[in-house]
This record gives C-alpha cells, structure tokens and sequence, in this order.
C-alpha cells in the first residue's frame, strides 16, 4: 500500500499519524523521512497519541538516540540524526532494537539506517508544500489492517 496524503498544518498531520498509530501493533517500525522541521517529530507525537502517550512526552531524543515511553502499547523513538553510518548504529545496538517485538519502533532519519530497517517497515516521507503544509507519503505492505487507516484518512487524501 501507498498512499499519498496532505496536510494543511500541524494538526493534520498529528491527526494523520494518530490514525496511523491506530491500526500500529508490537513489532512494527516506522520509518520517518524528511527534512529538518518537516514534521518527523509531531508525527511521532501522533504515534504516541495513538498508543495513550501524552504528546507532550514525546521530544524530539537528538541527543539521547532511543527514549522510550510506556502507554496503552509500549513506544521506541529512535532519532538517529546525529548518526554518523550504520557500523555506528550497529556498535549502540540499534539493529536489535528494530528487531524488537515487544513495542512499536519510530524512527527519525531513517534514512540514514535503512539498511537496519526491516523489509516490512512502514515508510513515511514528509515533504514541504507551502508555509504550513506537508505532503505525506506512507508505503506499508499489503495487509488488511490498513484498510481502516486508508478509509479513516480520506479527508487527507488528493479529491478526499
């Protein structure tokens, strides 16, 4: 599945990623692309939301690379900006974090670990359009517990 999705600001997009956490089980990693200020976090925030973590706990970890939060299903927040190459990500256990089925995995910068990611991670890309709006790409295997998200998220997509 992917599927492409706007958002007129903030709102939207913390709202696109609540209902994305929604349909969110123990053992999925998200991977978030996109440019400094592009929404990375307040998606997280979304996530969290989605799994009855105050939004207000979830920061933006760039100088502790994993923060954990406990809510209604456990939340990993990876931010890996200041990694500088997978042997680094590897020598501070991050391939066994992603690996892990015990929570939902969120990951700022994926980019910079893709090859850590597992084939069945969902991928989000946040792109600028206009001062406050965003262009939400997300790409997820084809599993029919997306189906809500789809249906649930029409207001966000291109004629919804």
């Amino acid at each position: 599945m992917t599927l492409e999705l706007l958002s007129g600001s903030p709102e939207d997009t913390f709202e696109i990623a609540r209902l994305l956490g929604q349909e969110l089980v123990p053992g999925d990693v998200v991977g978030l692309t996109g440019d400094l200020g592009a929404g990375k976090t307040c998606f997280c925030k979304g996530i969290g939301a989605a799994l009855g973590i105050s939004p207000d706990r979830v920061v933006s970890p760039t100088f502790t690379v994993v923060t954990e939060h406990e809510g209604t299903r456990r939340l990993i927040h990876v931010d890996v900006y200041r990694i500088e190459s997978t042997r680094e990500a590897i020598e501070i256990g991050l391939d066994e974090t992603l690996s892990g089925e015990e929570a939902v995995c969120v990951v700022e910068w994926a980019e910079k670990v893709t090859g850590l990611l597992p084939t069945d991670s969902i991928r989000v890309t946040l792109t600028f359009s206009g001062e406050n709006g965003r262009g939400i790409v997300i790409s997820a295997p084809d599993r029919g517990r997306f189906d809500g998200f789809r249906f649930r998220s029409k207001r966000f997509q291109p004629g919804g």
